[in-house]
């Protein structure tokens, strides 16, 4: 779990730099209580002209989803809009701050109104269903604060490539990088695949 959340740190963007993403892009945002989560997100049905930086893009069925920091977004026209996930999609990494949960015995996450639980077979995470009402739920610990978040990289085109071939290729090395071994173990692995990724197509990040 730890491990996991450290990757969460630097894929995601922390509680703040959500926060200012929605409001930078005129969002509201919805503040999650629940198990006493505490935590700020951008109000589902929100739309944005683009995708928070550290965004990632998980495939399900024939469509395209985009997570970031417990967030969830779809495209809607040329822009993304906050929603609820689908049942059954699976994410590599648990959002930055999240729950643990045990219902009837089994281990649950929970962040944004959306429950996961261990992918099978591994690795990543399935959203699931809420617990049935009545079920009896324990909340077995909340993830720390987080830290201060590390500034995100500052990606250079050598070769010229425009903005949206920059965002398109970063999404790509970041789906390529959660498929190395021991990536999703291991934070700074995820961290240099993604950069020699990068290095590959064309760019520096500083």
């Amino acid at each position: 779990m730890k491990s996991a959340r450290n990757i969460a740190l630097l894929l995601s963007a922390s509680l703040l730099s959500a926060a200012a993403f929605a409001h930078g892009h005129g969002g509201r945002m919805f503040y999650d209580t629940h198990y006493h989560h505490n935590h700020y997100y951008p109000a589902r049905g929100y739309v944005s002209v683009g995708l928070p930086v550290g965004a990632i893009s998980v495939g399900f069925g024939h469509e395209r989803y985009w997570f970031h920091g417990g967030a969830w977004y779809r495209p809607y026209g040329s822009s993304f809009r906050v929603i609820m996930p689908p049942l059954g999609i699976v994410i590599p990494i648990l959002p930055s701050a999240y729950v643990s949960l045990s219902v009837g015995g089994l281990p649950y996450y929970y962040a944004n109104g959306v429950y996961y639980t261990a992918a099978v077979p591994g690795p990543g995470y399935t959203v699931v269903a809420p617990p049935q009402e009545g079920a009896v739920v324990q909340a077995a610990a909340v993830a720390p604060a987080l830290p201060p978040p590390k500034p995100d990289p500052v990606i250079y085109p050598r070769n010229g490539q425009s903005s949206a071939q920059t965002e398109a290729d970063r999404q790509d090395c970041n789906r390529w990088a959660t498929t190395q071994p021991t990536a999703m173990n291991d934070a700074s692995v995820f961290n240099r695949a993604v950069e020699a990724c990068m290095d590959g197509r064309g760019y520096s990040m500083r």
